[in-house]
């Protein structure tokens, strides 16, 4: 399908057929976290300190049913914010759970709904802080032209988070997606009958078929629900990337690479770090090429989560001690199970403290610097620095 015109009709067909995310409506605000779209949380990840500023406009691009919506509104109480989308079944279904949650209410800051192409972006008024773009770039019929749109609208010192999908991780999923095509044949496009012939296609395989395998090793419980069965295996555009074609997306936008959101998996040491001679041999490769390393070694990735950013970015430097002694702690706000010695980091890892770190904790939302709290604490500025370098608080300069 190569007129961007006719792709974007058939995606917003599958999406006013499907709405998707088809997560289920709540009467009460979204449970838990996600510390990607919680502004002074994302910021203090990319930039080692927190933002000076609630106050800020947020941009959901590609909203869908509003299930990542719910949590922009609900995590950053003093913005504005703005989701669009181009299906309007799934922006009614995103209108009703926002409403319905109650994180519309009280609020001094506007929440509005757009109908509009993600490619458009340019003509909605003003900049934004923050833009989250999930699960949306890999879906247009031209993602090139569809980032450069968005990071149009991203203000200076802004962050822009990204989700786009990861080819080796995908490899079955494509496999089922091209052969549902083949036997809908001129019935493609009719999204009820290619979900109809997925799941049989599924049922009549053998057990051991590797398709069926990951399958179920990976997807078979979102897959219960046909909407995420058919934005799946059954949708008319999707573009899967590696870590090359992903920079080269990157790149198009003008913007800075911040990060990628889950630094772990992308740590060499954790796959040849046995071998030092192998360590020593990744040493003069590019940045880019260590982490092509790393996928090609470990392709059980299924997407590339990520930060951009437009500069200035003042990235924190707390090597110097006058400056951390001098800086205002807080606790991460995405933490779970406070206040206990055991708790769940923002990435609901269970992370253990010492009684000195839970006392230093404890002290951390009274507008006292680093220094005044160790007078009353038997922590050092290691032991600060490993509290921050773990996600655990946040310091804003003093």
């Amino acid at each position: 399908m190569s007129d961007p015109k006719t792709t974007r009709a058939a995606v917003a067909q599958l999406y006013n057929t499907y709405p998707f995310p088809p997560d289920p409506l709540s009467d009460d605000v979204p449970p838990g976290h996600n510390w990607r779209w919680h502004w002074s949380s994302a910021y203090s990840f990319c930039l080692g300190q927190k933002p000076d500023r609630q106050d800020i406009r947020i941009l959901d691009a590609g909203c869908g049913t509003g299930s990542g919506t719910d949590y922009l509104i609900h995590l950053n109480p003093e913005a504005e914010i703005v989701a669009i989308d181009l299906s309007e079944k799934a922006l009614d279904v995103a209108r009703e759970r926002c409403r319905r949650s109650g994180v519309l209410e009280n609020r001094s800051k506007s929440v509005n709904f757009i109908k509009l192409n993600l490619e458009d972006a340019e003509e909605l008024p003003g900049q934004f802080d923050l833009i989250n773009c999930v699960g949306v770039l890999h879906h247009l019929p031209d993602p090139l032209k569809g980032i450069k749109a968005i990071s149009t609208k991203l203000a200076p010192g802004g962050l822009l988070h990204i989700f786009v999908y990861a080819e080796l991780g995908r490899w079955e999923i494509s496999l089922m997606q091209r052969a549902i095509s083949l036997l809908q044949g001129e019935k493609r496009g009719d999204y009820r009958d290619g979900v109809q012939v997925g799941r049989q296609l599924f049922d009549s395989l053998p057990e051991n078929n590797r398709i069926v395998k990951r399958e179920k090793e990976r997807w078979a419980l979102e897959n219960q629900r046909d909407a995420s069965f058919a934005d799946m295996y059954v949708h008319p555009q999707e573009i899967d990337y590696n870590i090359e074609t992903l920079f080269e997306l990157i790149e198009a936008s003008g913007l800075e690479f911040v990060g990628f959101s889950n630094p772990g998996y992308w740590k060499l040491e954790r796959l040849i770090g046995k071998y030092p001679q192998l360590m020593e041999r990744a040493k003069d490769l590019s940045e880019k090429e260590r982490y092509r390393l790393i996928e090609l070694l470990d392709p059980d990735i299924s997407h590339y989560e990520f930060f951009l950013g437009r500069s200035p970015l003042p990235k924190a430097d707390w090597s110097r001690d006058d400056k951390i002694l001098a800086a205002i702690p807080e606790r991460n706000p995405c933490l779970s199970g406070w206040p206990s010695r055991n708790i769940f980091n923002q990435e609901y890892q269970l992370t253990s403290l010492s009684e000195a770190e839970f006392q230093f904790l404890k002290k951390c939302d009274l507008g006292r610097s680093v220094k005044d709290i160790l007078t009353e604490v038997s922590l050092d500025l290691a032991g600060v620095r490993s509290l921050h370098s773990k996600h655990l608080v946040m310091l804003a300069p003093g």
